[in-house]
């Protein structure tokens, strides 16, 4: 009988155990390291709290009415034809609709506190990130240094960054858990996020959203850094003998996973607005998604004025 109950009691633990694991929670969420993220931790744990206002009474009020009423106890007060108060009702109406307003109030003000299109108030000129998500790997592009990377971001500590999102391939979700703010990433659509890191450190970036065989490798590092620091490894992503155009792009947009990190000493400019458009442009018989696939003299060309 004893050996039952543990082994009840272990298979208990272990199931919860897995729950766990494989729940997909990042609980680095609460270990934020950007305003953004800090602001969020801050609306989980409040929104949590209002919410355990109504959670909690409820679960002691269950364990004391069954165990102040169990058959047993005859000195409890039996009363078979009661069936209104106005008191519990009050209660029941009352303090839900108290959290709700609360709660109403809460979301609508962080709403537009929070809104991934919003710039973030600072001093410091923002940088810009292109982010392109592909099977399965990411593709950053730094407009302003005219470089891009795969599976790697670097931009300095305590300056806003301007994500601008697509995708070229399926859904997927562009999410950095302590710098805050998951946003999907869909073809033919751009979205953007701001975001900003307190320190310098190095935080895990990945996608959310399952997107076939290679989701489980597609992660990729942002690191945030001094300005020094940032503007040597941008000499040193300029120094890569590799260059990214509208000729190669096809290749490197091949499904694979578990991509190593690689470094584009150039980048076609009009990429990203080539990427968008190969899923949107259907005014011209020949698209920028078949322009990829030309020599790049021709492709370039061509991107170019369809940009203008």
């Amino acid at each position: 009988m004893k050996q039952a109950r543990t082994r009840s009691r272990l298979a208990g633990v272990l199931t919860l155990a897995m729950a766990a694991l494989l729940s997909g929670c990042h609980y680095s969420v609460l270990d934020p390291k950007g305003q953004i993220a800090a602001d969020e931790k801050s609306l989980i744990i409040t929104s949590t709290l209002l919410m355990l206002i109504v959670v909690i009474p409820v679960i002691v009020l269950t364990l004391w009415f069954a165990w102040k009423y169990r058959a047993s106890n005859t000195s409890a007060t039996y009363t078979p034809n009661w069936s209104y108060s106005h008191r519990v009702e009050a209660v029941c109406w009352l303090v839900p609709c108290a959290i709700i307003v609360v709660l109403g109030t809460l979301t609508w003000k962080t709403t537009h506190q929070l809104d991934p299109f919003r710039p973030i108030d600072s001093k410091v000129k923002p940088i810009t990130i292109e982010v392109v998500s592909l099977d399965w790997k990411w593709l950053f592009i730094y407009p302003e240094q005219h470089i891009a990377t795969v599976n790697e971001i670097q931009f300095p500590a305590g300056t806003p960054v301007n994500f601008r999102i697509t995708s070229d391939t399926v859904m997927n979700v562009f999410f950095i858990p302590q710098l805050g703010s998951q946003i999907y990433a869909m073809a033919g659509m751009q979205t953007q996020v701001n975001l900003i890191a307190d320190a310098p450190g190095v935080y895990d970036g990945l996608s959310t959203n399952f997107s076939g065989a290679g989701f489980p490798d597609m992660k990729f590092t942002a690191t945030a850094s001094s300005q020094a620091d940032f503007d040597a490894w941008v000499a040193k992503v300029k120094a890569s003998p590799n260059k990214l155009g509208l000729d190669n792009y096809g290749e490197l947009a091949k499904p694979s996973s578990k991509d190593p990190v690689k470094y584009f000493s150039t980048v076609e400019p009009v990429l990203f607005t080539a990427v968008l458009d190969k899923y949107m442009d259907k005014s011209s018989g020949l698209k920028l998604a078949d322009k990829i696939c030309l020599p790049a003299k021709v492709a370039t060309a061509g991107a170019k004025e369809r940009a203008e």
